[in-house]
């Protein structure tokens, strides 16, 4: 087992305690007008806007959820990829557009993150995005070109030590989640490493495949048919516990004591949307999460169902933006 040195960092000031109120608030007893608009909600097509391109774990997750709620609401929810900006583009579309259920935001770890990451926003992530459901959790993965002479996570550090500043660790972009994760394990292991941002996910793996770069925390969804394949060596999940896609791949937190991360998309919607709306779609999509189809189909992209309250989504998000503000500031990280 590995010790890296303490991770000290001054705490984040982030309106936590706002956030979770509110986040409360969506589950509390409605009037009775309310209650009537929320049985009649969806009258139209809804919109779910995603930060992302099409074809990701976040923008799948999304379109599995919207081809449920569009079976079980008799109306259509339409996912719209709004790419750009670490999804702030995306976010503040949302932000800006009317409380009524109309208008949705896929939430992911970027918003957590850009919370903290860009300090000139047009909004609030915290303050303007109320939570609605989570959707899925998934684990991010170490991965190493199988040039790397290492086969475990102590082997790695060990040959990190050895060439300090002579491995290059890919990311999908400056303060991305596997920026994050690097840095933080930079920190944690005592190395160091040459940071490459690429624009997502997909150009870090081709040049991780190609042995351009040597290491990458990459979404186990990306990469587990490389991984089988033998054409990109594993070492460990971020996640707290064993990925069931790959149970054989150990937990960072084997060999870094406290190391865990998890990625997570969720449903969020503007602040303000009445709480009957908010609570109607978590129990929508909790059902929908219940389904061994849904169930099926996220483990196809090896991720698990994540059913939560409005309240309790809104902490995992609070906790994990206090969370990934640390890493950011201990790091200095700044944005592109």
């Amino acid at each position: 087992m590995l010790h890296g040195p303490p991770f000290r960092v001054k705490a984040t000031k982030l309106p936590r305690r706002r956030f979770l109120q509110v986040a409360a608030g969506a589950v509390a007893l409605p009037a009775v007008s309310r209650v009537a608009k929320a049985q009649t909600y969806p009258t139209r097509p809804v919109r779910i806007i995603v930060g992302s391109p099409a074809g990701g774990i976040v923008d799948i997750a999304a379109r599995i959820i919207a081809q449920r709620l569009s079976e079980r609401l008799t109306r259509q929810f339409i996912v719209e990829n709004r790419p750009g900006a670490s999804t702030n583009i995306a976010t503040e579309a949302v932000v800006r557009a009317p409380p009524d259920g109309y208008t949705l935001l896929l939430v992911a770890p970027a918003n957590a993150i850009n919370a903290t990451l860009y300090q000139t926003l047009n909004f609030n992530f915290i303050r303007d995005i109320g939570p609605v459901a989570s959707i899925a959790r998934y684990p991010n993965v170490m991965l190493v070109n199988p040039s790397v002479p290492a086969k475990t996570v102590p082997e790695f550090i060990a040959y990190a030590k050895a060439n300090p500043g002579k491995i290059n660790m890919a990311s999908g972009g400056n303060g991305a989640p596997a920026h994050v994760i690097a840095q933080f394990f930079k920190t944690v292991a005592g190395i160091n490493m040459m940071h490459v941002p690429y624009r997502g996910e997909a150009p870090a793996l081709t040049d991780l495949l190609a042995g351009q770069v040597q290491v990458y925390f990459g979404s186990l969804s990306a990469s587990i048919e490389q991984i089988r394949a033998g054409r990109l060596h594993a070492l460990a999940v971020t996640t707290a516990t064993r990925s069931e896609a790959l149970p054989d791949i150990p937990i960072m937190a084997d060999y870094l004591p406290g190391f865990e991360f998890s990625s997570w998309v969720g449903i969020g919607a503007p602040m303000n949307t009445p709480a009957e709306i908010v609570g109607k779609l978590n129990r929508e999509i909790n059902a929908a999460l219940a389904s061994p189809v849904i169930k099926e189909r996220l483990a196809d992209l090896s991720a698990i169902p994540l059913v939560l309250s409005p309240a309790d989504f809104g902490r995992l998000i609070a906790d994990d933006t206090e969370k990934w503000a640390k890493v950011i500031q201990a790091a200095n990280i700044k944005a592109e």
